[in-house]
């Protein structure tokens, strides 16, 4: 019992420090932490696999794909359509593996996703300064 009431006040603590980071983020730093965030949950739903936790594994996969459909959902169109429509297509593609991944239990499509997510992010990262000073991020997340 003991354990269990360590481990809740150890989830709390977690959520209230990534709650802070949230609401204290620039919008470029709240797509670096969305990103990070979908990077974890896949590393997560892997492990499940792993172990043949079916069901945790389906909701961590269901979470990463959450995370990538706000990413979507953040794209800005209007200051590059081209651009933000490629993005569009990539995150529709990422989140179609994801959900292919958790029926058919396929290892291999998670590290795929990861590979992916991991390119853009290293894209976005080096972009840093730049973006981290517009007061809106242009259409890359």
């Amino acid at each position: 019992m003991m354990q269990n009431s360590g481990m809740t006040a150890m989830r709390e603590y977690r959520q209230v420090g990534t709650r802070q980071a949230v609401e204290s983020a620039s919008p470029y730093r709240l797509v670096q932490l969305m990103m990070e965030r979908a990077l974890a949950k896949i590393a997560i739903a892997r492990g499940h696999l792993e172990r043949n936790a079916i069901s945790e594994k389906g909701r961590h996969i269901g979470d990463a794909i959450g995370i990538i459909s706000g990413l979507q959902a953040s794209l800005n169109h209007k200051v590059d359509s081209d651009l933000s429509g490629n993005f569009d297509a990539l995150y529709d593609y990422m989140s179609r593996r994801l959900l292919e991944a958790n029926l058919k239990n396929d290892d291999q499509i998670l590290q795929e996703v990861a590979g992916l997510m991991r390119q853009v992010k290293e894209a976005w990262d080096a972009i840093g300064d730049e973006i981290a000073e517009q007061p809106v991020a242009a259409g890359l997340a």
